[in-house]
């Protein structure tokens, strides 16, 4: 697969969009609008109640004559049920596994599609962490829905989401995207005031995600926020992020907190806790529902997407996340957090010092285990 750099484009119009029920109606009425084409890579995709409306709309595109394609990954899409994908194809929709499961792949199987990205009509994109799941939608489970983030896109970074699509289809199928009808040219009108820039992982060969982020809160002078579903960050990211606050830069880690899918990374990560308090960074643990976003803000740039900045999946996975310059933005992704800060329980050094020892040792035994992991080849 073609591994793709990705440059500035100005003129874009973007919209963070916050939670299922604000986007997943949004992201629909696109599907249902699509004319031409209509290109959907999820990671998480289980059959449900909103999985049930996404597939309605796939099939009525297909059958307007609508090119509708469909990406799942072999072990995030294991609860898409058979009948469902059975009338997605008998509808024309061209559904495609990413990396099915085989125990002869070994650990192959750990390399996993964790993208979420929907294309409609080579005119308009969504891009961020969601999946297909009524975990996004419904509150009947403790811990839901899953609080996250999705960011619209219209504009000429459009067609570098579109490239970015074509090359895993191509490497799922070996065939390009078919051709499409004709679209107005992007960029040839200023849309908005959006500069954007795609940035893709491709698991250990190119950590384009985590590089930007690390060069940024380097050269942090204000303010360094990130949320994070998962915080098992690299070495040289821990390091950067104290360096940050020892020189004078607001640096907030806002983290998932009681309620997680992942129990064990939630306790690894507490085994960092120590040193990032003592260097004066604030840490922010998000009561109310399970956190799944991930969104840095640093300084003046803004990156949104798939992308957990964990061990795994700088690892293993493929990641694809939207960086943004722009000052109306920035000002909504600032506001944001700061509503979600209000629903955190902030951990304070004193706090932690006083921590019981059992707490201290089932973190230091699963801070052990995310290491040994590291060590899977």
């Amino acid at each position: 697969m073609t591994r793709q750099k990705y440059g500035w484009r100005e003129g874009n119009r973007t919209e963070l969009l916050v939670d299922g029920e604000h986007y997943f109606p949004i992201m629909l009425t696109a599907l249902e609008r699509a004319q031409h084409s209509a290109l959907l890579a999820f990671y998480l995709v289980a059959s449900g109640r909103i999985t049930s409306r996404f597939i309605r709309a796939m099939k009525a595109a297909a059958r307007r004559g609508v090119m509708v394609k469909l990406l799942i990954d072999g072990f995030g899409g294991l609860k898409l049920s058979r009948p469902d994908r059975q009338q997605l194809q008998k509808a024309g929709v061209e559904l495609q596994v990413y990396n099915p499961l085989n125990l002869a792949k070994l650990t192959h199987n750990f390399a996993r599609d964790h993208r979420k990205l929907m294309v409609i009509d080579q005119q308009i994109a969504f891009i961020g962490g969601t999946g297909l799941s009524d975990h996004y939608w419904l509150s009947e489970y403790p811990g839901c829905p899953w609080h996250d983030l999705m960011v619209q896109v219209e504009g000429p970074a459009v067609q570098d989401l579109l490239s970015l699509y074509n090359a895993i289809w191509q490497r799922c199928t070996g065939r390009a995207l078919p051709p499409t009808a004709p679209v107005a040219v992007m960029g040839s009108s200023v849309m908005g005031n959006s500069r954007a820039r795609v940035a893709a992982c491709y698991g250990m060969y190119q950590q384009e995600i985590n590089t930007s982020v690390l060069q940024r809160v380097n050269q942090a002078q204000h303010q360094v926020w990130l949320m994070t579903a998962y915080f098992l960050p690299s070495f040289s990211l821990r390091v950067a992020l104290r360096r940050a606050a020892r020189r004078g830069v607001d640096v907030r880690l806002i983290i998932a907190g009681p309620y997680t899918d992942q129990p064990w990374v939630f306790h690894a990560a507490r085994r960092y806790y120590r040193r990032l308090l003592k260097a004066g960074v604030h840490i922010y643990e998000y009561q109310p529902r399970f956190l799944h976003a991930k969104i840095a803000v640093i300084d003046d740039w803004v990156t949104l997407g798939s992308c957990n900045l964990d061990h795994w999946n700088l690892r293993w996975n493929l990641e694809a996340n939207i960086e943004i310059q722009e000052p109306d933005f920035l000002a909504d992704a600032c506001f944001q957090l700061q509503k979600d800060m209000q629903q955190c329980h902030e951990v304070t050094a004193i706090e932690w010092a006083r921590r019981p020892w059992h707490r201290k040792v089932r973190e230091f035994i699963w801070a052990w285990v995310s290491q040994l992991l590291l060590k899977i080849r």
